[in-house]
């Protein structure tokens, strides 16, 4: 069965339209606790579900419709506001829930939203589960077995729910270290960690410039957080600030800008934490996890430490699936998903900035001086808005240029196409030692797909 509404994170679109409906959310939150039913881990045997959402107009909805369902099948649903999607993630596990539900479409702008849903261990649930879920959503089995009078069940809001997520990020920096001194700028991206970023990091002492902090639903991602790092850029400049840390909307990505006012992805701070990590001797098999999207000079870098990189499909979540079934400990994205598996179950902005400036206090080392372990290859990426996604290798026009892109790459450069999994973009990423020409055969194949596939 191929699937219909669940895309490589979750279910997404823009909201109030298919399939990003109160109708879809509502039968959702039944398919969930349908499924969880009898699987429950608990004593008491209840079937519990932990909903979280960003700051979207929308998500007030969305939420709504999901603990609809959820209580229409006799589940009970937690309400915890909102909460970064690593947040989620963690209460569903401490709060012993059978399920969590994460409200957001992360990094797009305010007209989409998503649900994610992730099991009772805090990991995002398998293929299988998904599939099942959809059937449920999609056929009219559920209308028939819904309960009445004392069998219905309740939804309850958790008010200490951010507390107990401050608390678990803040003991995972290393006991004897604060951050006192450290003047840090932090760009919440108008989104779901809009408080509890700044909590966390001013309760261990650092003196914290917060920007794009006050949601307002239509606000979250604008010319703010990870994706758009200028404005961090110029107040790092601005406010000699030892480093920035910018979030998307659900917080589960970062972008570092450090005291110099340079960009440090994803891939740099793999590097960093990774040369760390294997210093003492806590880098499980000494190998690091990422996507064919990281940059070359990546495993170059860790080659130079002794270390190993292994490649993932891409998305976060097929990060995660290999560092589980191989037993790493560290993997992640160039675009800021960084999967601390020792502490966190998916991508969490606010822990992995954490670890980077333990780092940084450990060595005593500026993040300027410590993201020089790597250089990058020359990289360009083009994204192209498509109509439609068909098999790249049928279009003729467009298999012509990746075979002579590859061609003139040889082994000295590498060429990536392909489409995202979240939205309606075909993506074209190429390294090489010459930018002109990698920049020129980048051009060549981004026309020839958007003439084959453009939109309009």
């Amino acid at each position: 069965m191929a699937s219909k509404l669940f895309g490589t994170d979750g279910i997404r679109g823009i909201a109030n339209r298919y399939p990003m409906t109160a109708e879809i959310a509502l039968q959702c939150g039944r398919a969930v606790a349908h499924h969880f039913r009898g699987r429950s881990k608990r004593v008491d045997k209840q079937t519990v579900i932990l909903i979280g959402k960003d700051t979207r107009r929308s998500s007030y909805m969305i939420e709504q419709a999901l603990a609809a369902g959820i209580t229409s099948q006799g589940a009970k649903a937690l309400l915890v506001g909102p909460m970064p999607t690593p947040g989620v993630a963690f209460l569903t596990t401490s709060m012993r829930a059978d399920a969590g539900i994460m409200v957001s479409a992360s990094h797009n702008t305010y007209e989409y939203n998503g649900i994610k849903i992730f099991g009772h261990d805090g990991y995002k649930l398998p293929d299988d589960v998904e599939l099942e879920i959809e059937r449920l959503i999609l056929s009219a089995e559920l209308a028939d077995s819904l309960p009445t009078g004392a069998q219905l069940g309740k939804a309850k809001r958790i008010d200490d729910a951010m507390g107990r997520y401050v608390v678990h990020a803040k003991n995972i920096f290393p006991l004897g270290h604060d951050l006192r001194g450290m003047r840090i700028v932090l760009d919440c991206a108008h989104g779901a960690a809009y408080k509890f970023a700044p909590l966390v990091l001013e309760e261990l002492g650092a003196e914290v410039i917060v920007l794009a902090n006050s949601p307002d639903g239509t606000n979250i991602n604008h010319e703010s957080g990870a994706l758009h790092p200028q404005p961090m850029i110029e107040a790092v400049k601005r406010y000699r600030a030892d480093l920035g840390l910018a979030l998307d909307g659900d917080a589960d990505r970062l972008c570092l800008v450090d005291d110099e006012g340079q960009v440090v992805d994803g891939d740099h701070i793999m590097a960093i934490l990774a040369a760390d990590f294997a210093e003492r001797g806590v880098l499980a098999k000494r190998t690091v996890v990422a996507t064919p999207m990281s940059n070359m000079g990546l495993e170059i870098a860790l080659r130079g430490k002794g270390l190993e990189l292994v490649h993932a499909g891409i998305g976060d979540r097929a990060v995660v699936d290999l560092m589980r079934k191989q037993g790493y400990n560290l993997g992640g994205e160039q675009s800021g998903h960084i999967l601390l598996l020792d502490h966190t179950s998916t991508g969490d902005g606010v822990v992995a900035g954490l670890a980077v400036m333990a780092v940084m206090r450990r060595t005593g080392k500026p993040l300027s001086e410590l993201q020089k372990i790597m250089s990058i290859v020359p990289q360009v990426l083009r994204n192209v808005r498509v109509a439609k996604k068909m098999p790249l290798e049928e279009i003729a026009d467009v298999k012509k240029l990746m075979d002579k892109a590859k061609s003139t790459l040889g082994d000295r450069g590498r060429l990536l196409v392909r489409y995202s999994g979240t939205e309606p973009l075909c993506r074209v990423m190429i390294e090489g030692e010459d930018e002109a020409v990698i920049h020129s055969l980048a051009d060549e194949i981004a026309g020839s797909i958007q003439k084959s596939l453009g939109q309009g």
